[in-house]
């Protein structure tokens, strides 16, 4: 034991050291036993206490933190995004776009040039010689936030997006900014990276040029129609002004084209004329939405007169009847857009033929304009037609006109006069593929006797309809058969037909021929006498055009081939797609040959009043028509080879009116018989010259032929009239009762019915005296008629 007193404090120190480790070690050993846990207080929760685990399908949903963060992640990428696209996109130089190339069109041999077109028409000017009251219209039309809002419209992109999207319509959410950028600097192509490079140069934009120099920009740099680039191009195009002297009501218009620069150009397609004005409207409600234009001004303000485009060297003669036509139907079939047409670049290989062109000019120069004289009447005379290849469908020359330089409307195309008795075969063509009867259950064939007299009412199953029109001069023909009443275009007869039929049949008849649903057939027996159209104003009747496609499927024995002009289209090297045009038989063979037969006797017969036709050497199918008060005159026809239409109209050049053709010429009346059936025959003359002569080969339908078939080989008369086979059934000649046939629905009630002179012959196979041998129907005696018929008690029509 050591006397040290500090070493027994170290170890009394020592001793406390350890009992106090002791202590604790027990503590923590206590710790690990839930009964020591419980008394520390480091119990743990109760399972049932604090937050509930996630089970089931929430365990799949993100939480409110997850949320946030991963929002938080998206806009910090989309701002790094958008600071990345800024910095990489600049703004680049003038596109090659703003100096749009040359369209090239070729005859269909794919090497001889009919013209180049798509020149930029342009000249760029300030915006101070921009008139105010047009400078507020665009942006009334196109972008009313422009000077306070930014370049781009997320809003207006968004909305643009969705009503695309939910079919309420194809919208630009685009602000002029962007619009000025797309047309300045890029290209019109709709891909995401032009519209992310639009997005990034617009903003950029915005920074560095005044809205003043954007919208003027804009106004010089976009499209207005008729070859127009810039507000200053437009102004003379359309109103041979300044932009400077712009009034508010052209002001108003321009804008408008804006929105649709081909369809909204009135004077090449006036039936477009209610959306313009809607449009026009539209603006003109804007500006004064915007305050940029008083209540009252608004009321004062008069859509403008439109002027006529000016003449284009390259476009002189038929070359711009023919690019017109071109672009329609390029646009019309969704080939291209006009907007890119019009930028030209587009090698174009149409089906136009150029010997077969240039003799249709030589016709139409001829046989109309070498004949006009000096009479008020003469200036009025407009001369169309169209050329179709019945076995391929293309168009092989097309009319226009004198000269585009001097027409701008192509008579070709017009939609605004009526096709008078043209429409006549469509009706009986439909007889025959419906198996129509007459009213008192006679089947419709050839020699199917009606009542022809001037005025009688069409009758309906349950007695008069309340129509009855005239025939042309008044002529009562009394008991006709169908074929004599095709030879001299009889008004009644065919208007009790298309009653017997069943005018919503005879519609469908002519769809199926190639009639465009867009023509405005009435469904009404006045059908019968070309009356098409539902106002003056919006007529939407047939074109020659359009009436050559129906005929080319009658000459195609029913097998209808979708009208073509365009053989072929390349641009950069590359062949753009073009539609099918696969053949269907449409109407039944037997239907459009029997047709055909019948319209042959319009020719050949004495009385027919397409005997204009022989002159062409060749088999012909024809019918001829003049409008209502002889405001046109046509002739449709076609040989085996060859349909053709052609027609002349009145237009009055200094308004577009309508106007009679008759005391043109040094002609007291202009029937389709006339000049128009001149114009057909020197024109097939000379396009089939050096072709083989071939007759029809015809497949009737049964019970309809009334002389034996012909041979095979056709021969030519004296007359120079080439008589074609008619090859087909051969069922026996058919005879009409000898005694008068019922006339139940063919004969007003109580009206006697007095046939004409000579009567219907006892034997139809037996032509009487003097008549053409080699006819297909019997002719039937009759006074002599001429075409032009009339329409309602009073009017020719037909």
């Amino acid at each position: 034991m050591s006397d040290d007193p500090n070493r027994s404090t170290d170890r009394g120190a020592d001793r406390g050291a350890r009992r106090g480790m002791d202590r604790s070690a027990d503590r923590s050993a206590d710790r690990d036993t839930p009964q020591g846990l419980r008394q520390e207080g480091w119990a743990p929760r109760p399972a049932s206490a604090g937050r509930p685990r996630r089970t089931g399908l929430r365990r799949l949903l993100p939480t409110w933190r997850m949320a946030l963060g991963g929002t938080l992640t998206l806009l910090l990428l989309l701002v790094g995004a958008f600071f990345v696209g800024y910095a990489l996109v600049s703004i680049p130089d003038a596109n090659a776009a703003a100096t749009a190339q040359s369209n090239v069109y070729l005859y269909s041999d794919g090497k001889t040039e009919i013209s180049r077109d798509g020149a930029v028409n342009r000249q760029n000017i300030q915006l101070d010689q921009v008139a105010s009251t047009a400078r507020y219209a665009t942006l009334a039309a196109e972008d009313r936030n422009f000077y306070h809002e930014s370049a781009v419209s997320p809003k207006s992109m968004l909305r643009a997006a969705w009503n695309t999207a939910t079919g309420k319509g194809r919208q630009s959410g685009s602000t002029i900014t962007q619009q000025y950028v797309k047309n300045y600097y890029l290209t019109q192509s709709q891909t995401a990276s032009r519209k992310v490079k639009e997005f990034f140069i617009s903003i950029k934009l915005d920074r560095t040029e005044s809205k003043d120099q954007i919208l003027q920009g804009y106004l010089n740099t976009s499209y207005y129609g008729r070859n127009a680039y810039g507000i200053e191009a437009a102004a003379e195009a359309y109103f041979s002004e300044n932009a400077s002297d712009l009034t508010t009501a052209q002001g108003a218009y321009l804008a408008t084209l804006l929105n649709a620069p081909s369809e909204y150009d009135l004077s090449a397609h006036p039936e477009n004329a209610p959306a313009a004005k809607a449009r026009w409207n539209y603006v003109l409600d804007g500006m004064v939405k915007e305050h940029w234009l008083t209540a009252s001004q608004r009321a004062a303000t008069k859509f403008p007169a439109i002027g006529t485009p000016k003449p284009v060297a390259s476009k002189a003669g038929q070359r711009g009847y023919i690019i017109e036509a071109v672009n329609q139907y390029l646009t019309d079939h969704h080939i291209v857009d006009a907007d890119a047409l019009s930028r030209g670049g587009y090698r174009i290989v149409t089906t136009i033929q150029k010997p077969k062109e240039d003799a249709f000019v030589a016709a139409a120069r001829k046989d109309v304009y070498d004949k006009l004289g000096n009479a008020k009447q003469d200036k009025y005379v407009r001369a169309g037609g169209v050329s179709i290849d019945p076995s391929t469908g293309d168009v092989v020359a097309l009319y226009g006109g004198i000269d585009y330089t001097k027409q701008y409307v192509s008579s070709a195309t017009n939609r605004t006069y009526q096709p008078g008795s043209t429409f006549k075969p469509v009706i009986f063509t439909s007889a025959l593929q419906n198996h129509s009867t007459t009213q008192d259950g006679r089947s419709i064939t050839p020699t199917t006797v009606y009542d022809g007299d001037s005025g009688r009412q069409v009758q309906g199953p349950d007695g008069p309809v309340g129509y009855h029109p005239d025939n042309e001069d008044d002529a009562d023909y009394g008991d006709i058969t169908v074929t004599r009443a095709m030879d001299q275009s009889v008004n009644s007869v065919f208007a009790q037909m298309a009653q017997d039929v069943g005018t919503k049949k005879v519609i469908d008849t002519a769809h199926d021929l190639g009639i465009p649903d867009a023509v405005d057939i009435p469904q009404t027996p006045a059908m019968a006498l070309g009356a098409f159209g539902s106002s003056q104003s919006q007529p939407n009747s047939a074109s020659p055009l359009d009436m050559a496609q129906a005929y080319a499927t009658l000459a195609n024995h029913g097998v209808q081939i979708p009208y073509t002009i365009v053989a072929k289209i390349t641009k950069d090297g590359n062949t753009l797609g073009l539609p099918d045009r696969d053949p269907v038989q449409s109407v039944p063979r037997s239907a459009a040959d029997t047709t055909t037969a019948m319209l042959k006797s319009v020719v050949d017969a004495p009385l027919g009043t397409a005997a204009a036709a022989r002159d062409s050497g060749w088999p012909s199918a024809a019918k001829t028509g003049t409008a209502e008060n002889d405001k046109a005159a046509w002739f449709a026809g076609y040989t085996p080879k060859l349909a053709t239409v052609v027609a002349l109209f009145g237009m009055n050049p200094a308004n577009g009116a309508q106007e009679q053709l008759n005391g043109s010429m040094n002609m007291a009346r202009i029937n389709g018989g006339g000049p128009p059936g001149s114009v057909w025959a020197d024109y097939t003359a000379a396009a089939l010259k050096g072709q083989h002569v071939t007759g029809f080969n015809l497949d009737m339908q049964d019970g309809s032929q009334t002389v034996a078939p012909q041979s095979d080989e056709p021969t030519t008369p004296d007359s120079g009239v080439t008589t074609p086979p008619t090859t087909g059934a051969t069922t026996p000649a058919t005879q009409p009762p000898t005694t008068t046939p019922p006339t139940t629905g063919t004969t007003a009630p109580g009206t006697p019915s007095t046939p004409p002179t000579s009567s219907v012959p006892t034997d139809p196979a037996e032509p009487p005296t003097g008549s053409d041998p080699t006819d297909t129907f019997a002719p039937q005696g009759g006074s002599a008629g001429t075409d032009g018929l009339t329409g309602l008690a009073g009017g020719r029509s037909g």
